[in-house]
């Protein structure tokens, strides 16, 4: 595998590294040997160090035996843990007097990373050749130094578990068969690694990647994405991804994070929160190529329409051009996507474009689109991809009525103020609340979405509910039997002017039988 990975932030106390003394760090356990290796290894360009192979795998193991004995001798909760910015070099230094093995930590994760892209790069040695032994391509067993620092959890050092993390994704995803299958067309001779040798530790990496976007926030997020962005490479960690669960959490943090960035000013945002939405958009659109191979994949995508919504707002809100540039065309490859090669099992729902675009025309999508193309884009692909998916979209309006449209954009949760919650709709429409069955269906989830913390959508379920009581016969009492009052009550006193006025008027119509008279 040729080209270079994701790349690793600098250390917050890499002004110290120049610093260390190895010979004072007797918990380290280095033979004079290694300490010897450590410090040639400073005297030469990385190259010359890597351009033996012995010796590259040997450098490589000093490394992983210094993170291993670190967090052994209780690295990872002292005083560089609690650094998360770049300090000065007097800080660094106090930091290495007070902390040394967390820096020696720092050291060793910024030097392992180095020799990774170094190996990615093509110089003849190869990460298989370093980090899986000679005989069989078996993953040599030092690779644990970095999942022991992965599981110190929420108490470790935010750079050491990002870094250990993106180092070990890396090493990883070079054993995958598709990637040893891209890699033979490169001049270089390379030694096959054992994938199967790689599939435990892969999967508990992608364990604790989903495990942190289920339960990350804010700027904790950062800490995976350098190493599920190393995972997205490879199909086989892809579809380790997608069983994790990993697109639903991943659609969920891009949902909410975008949510955020489109509350608040650009200046607000920061240009560190673009970036974020840049890599998590970027995961998402590289998921969505597994799409046409794997109907689990598919389904993941159609879970409560969250990716949809996400790489939606994305195309909205437009932070920067790159964002636009992958929600669009992972947008696109969910609407042209198709069961055809891999179908779904009998009895499974079928999904495929036509899903996909019924939940983009739900999230308002098509005059998102619309807006674009008033916009000048140099970019040829985003020309393309506004082009195709207009089409798409258009042509899947035109097939469907104004009441599959409400019906659409109910059950996907997505609410949006428009012209099938008006008057006039109600008028026409009520009726058709009730469904087939008549188990008043999609009432009842307006109702739920009374819950909603989007103030928006809940002012718009108010106002549905009321206009449904208004028009359908006995619609008070259904209304009041499915439980709609009890939830709209308490959103008279809510802190937003608008959805307290809706909420008002929600419960006035179930209350008085000849609403047109107080109106």
């Amino acid at each position: 595998m040729s080209g270079r990975g994701p790349m690793l932030a600098p250390s917050p106390v890499a002004l110290a590294f120049n610093h260390i003394q190895w010979d004072p760090l007797g918990s380290l356990r280095l033979t004079a040997q290694e300490t010897a290796l450590l410090r040639m290894a400073e005297t030469n360009p990385i190259e010359y160090t890597l351009a033996d192979s012995r010796d590259a795998a040997m450098y490589a193991k000093v490394l992983l035996k210094i993170l291993a004995e670190a967090a052994a001798a209780g690295a990872g909760f002292g005083k560089v843990s609690t650094i998360t910015k770049p300090c000065d070099e007097d800080t660094a230094l106090e930091a290495l007097d007070e902390d040394p093995l967390g820096v020696v930590s720092h050291y060793a994760i910024t030097k392992l990373h180095s020799i990774i892209n170094t190996l990615m790069s093509g110089t003849g040695v190869t990460v298989g050749t370093v980090f899986y032994a000679a005989k069989d391509g078996l993953l040599i067993d030092q690779w644990k130094a970095l999942l022991r620092i992965l599981n110190k959890g929420g108490r470790g050092d935010g750079f050491a578990q990002s870094g250990a993390a993106l180092c070990l994704a890396l090493v990883l995803v070079t054993s995958c068969p598709s990637m040893q299958t891209a890699s033979k067309d490169d001049s270089m001779k390379t030694r096959s690694a054992s994938y199967a040798s790689a599939v435990e530790p892969l999967e508990a990496l992608t364990a604790w990647i989903v495990s942190q976007l289920k339960s990350a926030t804010g700027s904790n997020i950062g800490i995976t994405v350098p190493a599920m962005t190393a995972l997205m490479a490879a199909t086989e960690t892809r579809h380790l991804f997608s069983a994790s669960g990993g697109i639903k959490y991943l659609a969920r943090q891009l949902r909410a994070s975008s949510k955020k960035t489109s509350s608040g000013s650009e200046q607000n945002a920061g240009s560190a929160t673009v970036q974020q939405l840049y890599e998590l958009s970027f995961c998402l659109w590289c998921m969505t190529y597994e799409l046409n191979g794997s109907p689990n994949i598919r389904a993941d995508f159609a879970k409560d329409g969250a990716a949809v919504e996400a790489l939606t707002i994305m195309v909205s809100t437009a932070p920067r051009e790159k964002v636009i540039r992958v929600a669009l065309s992972g947008l696109r490859n969910l609407a042209q996507c198709t069961a055809d090669e891999v179908p779904e099992p009998a009895g499974i729902n079928k999904v495929d474009g036509g899903v996909f675009l019924t939940d983009m025309l739900a999230c308002k999508l098509l005059k998102s689109i619309q807006f674009l193309e008033e916009r000048q884009f140099t970019d040829p692909d985003i020309v393309a991809d506004i082009k195709i998916l207009h089409k798409l979209l258009a042509d899947n309006y035109k097939e469907m009525s104004r009441w599959e449209v409400y019906k659409t954009e109910v059950e996907s949760g997505h609410l949006q103020w428009g012209s099938t919650h008006t008057e006039a709709f109600f008028k026409e429409n009520a009726r058709m609340i009730e469904g087939k069955d008549s188990d008043f269906k999609l009432l009842k989830v307006l109702i739920a979405l009374l819950s909603s913390k989007d103030d928006e959508i809940a002012a718009i379920a108010c106002h549905d509910i009321g206009e449904f009581v208004r028009f359908y016969p006995n619609g008070r009492a259904i209304a009041k039997r499915l439980g709609a009052k009890e939830l709209v009550m308490p959103l008279i006193e809510h802190e937003n002017v608008d959805l307290q006025r809706h909420a008002l008027q929600c419960v006035s119509k179930m209350m008085v039988q000849n609403w047109e008279y107080v109106k």
